[in-house]
């Protein structure tokens, strides 16, 4: 009879093989001359998370510090972490003034207005 791999070492390497932004899940997508990010934040505040953006550059930034209040707890498990976590997409040619950011429900969701090709084209008479 074999035994899962779980009841060996209780998830003990979970943490060491996750990559730094893998709970950091995200969709982005391209819908009416915008990109949409969604990114699950789940445990995390809106006041923990910050976004910037610079030069085409979307960087997603989440950081909860660990409780300091009750100290005199003894944990039998603890599975939840602290720290900070970051994510960065390049996108290009963007509005840097025109983005939004909404956090509901554990779910960020940044619209972010790309750049009217057409805005800026000058067409040159021909002689």
């Amino acid at each position: 009879m074999m035994l899962p791999r779980r009841f060996y070492f209780d998830n003990a390497l979970d943490d060491f093989f996750e990559e730094e932004g893998a709970r950091m899940k995200c969709d982005i997508y391209e819908k009416d001359n915008e990109y949409h990010v969604e990114m699950d934040l789940p445990g995390f505040k809106k006041d923990e998370i910050k976004v910037e953006c610079n030069k085409g550059n979307l960087v997603v930034t989440a950081e909860k510090e660990e409780e300091t209040e009750n100290k005199d707890k003894k944990y039998l498990r603890r599975e939840r972490s602290y720290g900070k976590y970051s994510r960065s997409f390049y996108l290009g040619d963007i509005e840097e003034d025109g983005i939004n950011a909404e956090f509901q429900n554990g779910t960020l969701h940044i619209t972010v207005p790309k750049v009217d090709e057409n805005k800026d084209k000058k067409y040159i008479d021909i002689k």
